[in-house]
């Protein structure tokens, strides 16, 4: 489940760690007052589900309270499209409007489940504000990582080792540490499956401050946290992925052209690979779980024709 930016560091100031100051809004004129309040220099940053904002032009800084009204007028309704939205976009309907940092030095940071050991795994680079994947791939060496023992959790000592990797000394170093480890009771506690800093930022006046944030949780562990469903932004989502929410169906949009309805899913995933090594285009991953009833089927297949985009359907059960 994802949740905005600002959801995400409301909930890490309730864990100590340090976030600018800022106000999300929902008109422009709301902009134009919560950027006064700031000081009229701010940043209009555009709340959707996906990366890559800054790119789009969904993150702009203003240099006073009327610049502020106008950038968000343009942004209120615009469909915004980047790397991960797919060639549709996203609607923007909430603005953050944030405060203006002098920033010295940026850094990676993250804390996300390693599929491989089942463990979490804290992620940290002296690259932060761009595509971690592009540093991984171009400059590895760049990418340290701590694969963190569930028994033991995360230690002091770990957590200074990768505040030194990644090139700080000294105060912040120790800020650093506590940071980290803030960070990963955060998660514990949350139930996240991926916790991003980027940038995790030094400001000139030398302090650690988290300048954008991304927060997904474990869909598996919502039962534990009912206040999520009030988190969640439906505009966001694809209406036939809310209508199978409703039946307790795993259903994701795919770009392709079959639909897909299958029992289980690793051999949803299974089936995936199976289309794609053949040249077809799945339109979705569709899993109706080993004990679907006959009217879950019944949904299913009406979710999937719902698709203007399936010409035909694959069934594997």
């Amino acid at each position: 489940m994802n949740i905005h930016e600002y959801q995400a560091k409301e909930i890490l100031a309730t864990f100590d760690i340090p976030v600018p100051r800022g106000r999300v809004t929902v008109t422009a004129d709301q902009a134009e007052r919560a950027a006064k309040m700031l000081g009229g220099r701010c940043v209009v940053k555009a709340q959707i589900y996906a990366g890559g904002r800054g790119k789009a032009g969904g993150v702009q800084v203003a240099h006073h309270p009327e610049q502020a009204h106008e950038i968000a007028k343009e942004l209120f309704g615009k469909r915004m499209v980047t790397h991960q939205t797919g060639p549709e976009g996203l609607k923007v309907r909430r603005i953050l409007i944030e405060e203006t940092v002098e920033v010295g030095r940026e850094y990676y940071l993250s804390i996300t489940l390693d599929r491989q050991t089942s463990r979490y795994c804290l992620i940290a680079s002296a690259e932060g504000g761009v595509n971690i994947e592009e540093v991984a791939e171009i400059a590895p060496e760049k990418i340290h990582t701590l694969t963190i023992d569930p028994y033991t959790g995360l230690r002091s000592y770990e957590a200074r080792a990768i505040a030194l990797k990644i090139g700080l000394s000294g105060a912040i170093a120790e800020d650093c540490v506590q940071l980290i480890l803030n960070l990963y009771r955060c998660c514990l506690e949350k139930d996240c499956s991926l916790l991003e800093v980027n940038p995790l930022v030094v400001t000139k006046a030398g302090w650690l401050l988290a300048l954008d944030a991304k927060i997904n949780f474990d869909d598996n562990a919502i039962f534990r946290h009912w206040e999520y469903h009030e988190m969640q932004d439906y505009s966001q989502l694809d209406p036939l992925e809310i209508s199978a929410e409703k039946f307790d169906l795993a259903y994701i949009k795919l770009d392709g052209n079959i639909g897909c309805m299958v029992n289980g899913a690793g051999l949803a995933m299974a089936t995936l690979d199976v289309l794609k090594e053949n040249s077809g285009e799945p339109a979705n991953f569709l899993d109706v779980g080993g004990g679907a009833t006959r009217e879950k089927v019944a949904e299913a297949f009406k979710i999937i024709l719902q698709d203007s985009d399936v010409e035909a359907v694959f069934v594997n059960i």
